[in-house]
């Protein structure tokens, strides 16, 4: 073999390597990560899905993934109790759940396919309905539930008592939160025994004793039934307090959380005799606070993570201090079946970067927004090697990536580099892209041209003292939505 084409051997050796890896080499802080696809949002056998937790795992190793979030449901019920005992008198509507099943088989199932799957990083986890309301009269055939699919995805919970004592409406009792409701619970007992004493008097005493001794024990069973939830389904809207508390209960248990599919176009229809009604909730975003991140790329069109809108607008909130931390983009599955939809497994998925492989690590990432989420049709699915900031001299200079936070004193360095899916014999896809440079919610640039692409851009923007940040967005072959670089710049 002549000297040129050994070269030109070694070169293309070299190409696939990078393009196989996911990360370019180089002198830069990029070459310390590897990207590792992720699926989240999967549902199995243990709530609305077609494949019990194994053979998901085998269909996911077979696409070549090795890093699957399960959220199933962890409690699928409707009720309407009818006053003044509505926790004794009701119509109760109950699908396969965690809870249901049972958390401890859930995670047995889970821990069982770690031990068979060692390669494979399984993260258990839930999708939660944390509060919904009634409005209507069943009488009047509009009886109506509000808000059942604002979901919540938990990530992380590894204990039975953390899915059985989630603040969602119609959990179980717990020993946690029976003792929460012992004052209760000893006023209506008080008040059964002096019933009591006036039942066994004489005259009218006894028919108040009666009375009273009626209802103390109707309250005292009623309370002895409640929930986990300090919240019903029966006094309106209350806003975004019953969903800062479930996110505020999931992070003491360690859990993450992450807003499922924010504008939903599927929450209203007829569902056998009542209706069910969630509009778009893109709000929440910005009503709740401390919650991970939210579905940045789902079934849905998706508009707030356009140029300022909603997820710009709660960033704009971390850089100016009025959030302790950044909300962050996933790309979530709501995989049910192969072909449902006609989407596939491995259609969304949440590219990690990671310095080490394993469950921790994973979970450190999706808290630290070291990912980004993409859209595709499975195999043919789009890549972000590289989007990092840096400054603009000297040319080693250290480059930040999605979720880091830098300091400079002017023009910072915006470098992005994507490629096309891999097809057959090691070659790389091709297509025309579009890809946004976004800085604090303002569109500054906008690139096109064929896969691969590579953007070396330099921000003239001098900013003293003030913190802003950096993120993009590609579309055309598939989409890709990154997670956003924070800088500060040098007083």
């Amino acid at each position: 073999m002549s000297p040129f084409s050994l070269g030109r051997c070694l070169f293309r050796a070299i190409l696939l390597l990078w393009v196989a890896s996911g990360w370019a080499f180089g002198e830069t802080q990029v070459a310390a990560y590897e990207q590792v696809p992720a699926l989240i949002d999967l549902r199995t056998t243990f709530s609305d899905g077609a494949y019990d937790p194994e053979t998901l795992v085998q269909l996911a190793v077979q696409k070549g993934f090795s890093v699957l979030c399960l959220n199933d449901h962890d409690r699928m019920v409707m009720e309407y109790g009818l006053p003044p005992f509505r926790q004794l008198i009701k119509k109760k509507e109950e699908l396969n759940s965690i809870n249901k099943s049972g958390a401890d088989r859930y995670l047995q199932a889970i821990a069982d396919i770690r031990k068979k799957y060692p390669k494979v990083i399984l993260i258990p986890g839930t999708e939660s309905a944390p509060f919904y309301y009634w409005t209507g009269s069943p009488l009047a055939g509009s009886l109506t539930a509000n808000d059942h699919e604002r979901r919540i995805l938990t990530m992380g919970l590894e204990r039975p008592e953390d899915y059985e004592t989630l603040p969602v409406l119609h959990n179980d009792l717990s020993i946690v939160h029976l003792r929460t409701a012992w004052p209760a619970l000893a006023a209506f007992g008080l008040c059964f025994l002096i019933a009591l004493f006036f039942l066994f008097r004489k005259g009218g005493w006894r028919l108040w004793g009666a009375a009273l001794s009626l209802l103390s024990l109707g309250f005292f069973v009623n309370t002895l039934f409640a929930r986990p939830s300090p919240f019903d389904p029966y006094h309106g809207k209350q806003g975004a307090t019953p969903y800062q508390l479930f996110i505020d209960t999931a992070a003491q248990k360690g859990g993450l959380t992450f807003w499922n599919y924010p504008e939903t176009q599927s929450g209203v229809r007829k569902m056998g005799p009542i209706h069910v009604k969630t509009l778009p909730y893109s709000g929440m975003l910005l009503e709740t606070i401390n919650y991970t991140g939210f579905a940045a790329l789902y079934g849905d069109r998706s508009t707030v993570t356009e140029p300022g809108n909603v997820w710009d607008l709660a960033l704009n909130e971390y850089c100016r201090g009025g959030r302790e931390r950044p909300p962050w983009g996933i790309a979530t599955a709501d995989f049910h079946k192969e072909g449902e939809a006609g989407q596939k497994l491995g259609d969304f998925q949440t590219v990690l970067w990671l310095k080490e492989k394993n469950g921790q690590a994973v979970l450190t990432a999706l808290k630290n927004g070291k990912m980004y989420a993409c859209q595709g049709k499975f195999p043919r699915i789009p890549r972000l090697d590289e989007f990092s900031v840096s400054a603009s001299e000297p040319e080693e200079a250290a480059r930040a990536i999605s979720g880091d936070e830098l300091v400079l004193a002017r023009r910072p360095r915006i470098r992005i580099t994507l490629f096309g899916g891999a097809i057959e014999n090691g070659m790389v896809e091709k297509g025309e892209v579009q890809v946004q440079l976004i800085r604090s919610g303002s569109l500054i640039q906008t690139f096109k041209g064929p896969l691969p692409l590579k953007i070396d851009y330099r921000d003239p923007v001098e900013m003293s003292g003030e913190k802003i940040y950096y993120r993009m967005a590609m579309t055309g072959y598939g989409t890709i939505v990154s997670n956003p670089i924070f800088v500060s710049f040098e007083k």
